[in-house]
């Protein structure tokens, strides 16, 4: 997985509440393998008209608004089903940052494992943000080494789980989070066979 250290990137204002994960990547598009890729997917039934047109005026068709990596959105941004899909379009679709005031739990563990930041700002300035992009910003720059937002002249705070945190910046899988800790696992075992020998098996510990 990519480590997240500075992203500055184009940002898209996606002025939406109770975005869910059916809306994020439809169900009727899942049954196609991982690698064939979900980018096309992505927020398909607001995107596209009834003919499967794209509607030029939902923001992310906007012509200024092309490569965006980042999404500014409302509060509670990917509730719903815990369709692990949802982080794939995302991503897929070359998105690398949400930023909102709340997050589905699920989706945003589903979005730290793979990769996607989902950074809590307050929602008062989430609507400037988002004032801000429909203006004519563009660019903004996420650091979560800083744990900070630039837009502008606007700078802000913004929250995360510091564990999640810890994964982005490193890039790191549950399983590397876990060997992380691989000198005080074998320490506690060795201390735990010497004081329980009879609780292990024959052989030393961690065979």
């Amino acid at each position: 997985m990519q480590p997240f250290g500075i992203l500055a990137a184009a940002a898209c204002p996606l002025p939406l509440a109770n975005l869910d994960t059916d809306q994020l990547i439809p169900a009727r598009f899942m049954s196609r393998p991982r690698s064939a890729g979900y980018g096309d997917f992505l927020l398909h039934d607001l995107r596209r008209g009834a003919d499967g047109a794209l509607r030029p005026d939902f923001p992310l068709n906007r012509p200024e608004r092309a490569g965006a990596a980042i999404l500014v959105a409302r509060r509670n941004f990917g509730s719903g089903s815990s369709r692990e899909a949802a982080a794939y379009a995302l991503l897929d679709g070359g998105i690398r940052c949400v930023l909102a005031p709340s997050f589905g739990d699920i989706f945003a563990s589903n979005a730290v494992n793979n990769g996607l930041l989902p950074a809590r700002l307050a929602e008062e300035q989430v609507e400037t943000l988002l004032a801000w992009l429909e203006e004519g910003g563009r660019e903004v720059t996420v650091d979560l080494l800083a744990c900070s937002v630039a837009a502008g002249s606007h700078r802000w705070g913004f929250a995360i789980d510091p564990v999640w945190r810890t994964k982005l910046l490193n890039g790191w899988s549950d399983v590397d989070l876990t060997l992380s800790h691989a000198a005080e696992i074998e320490a506690f075992m060795a201390a735990d066979r010497s004081a329980r020998p009879w609780a292990w098996l024959d052989g030393a510990a961690g065979d």
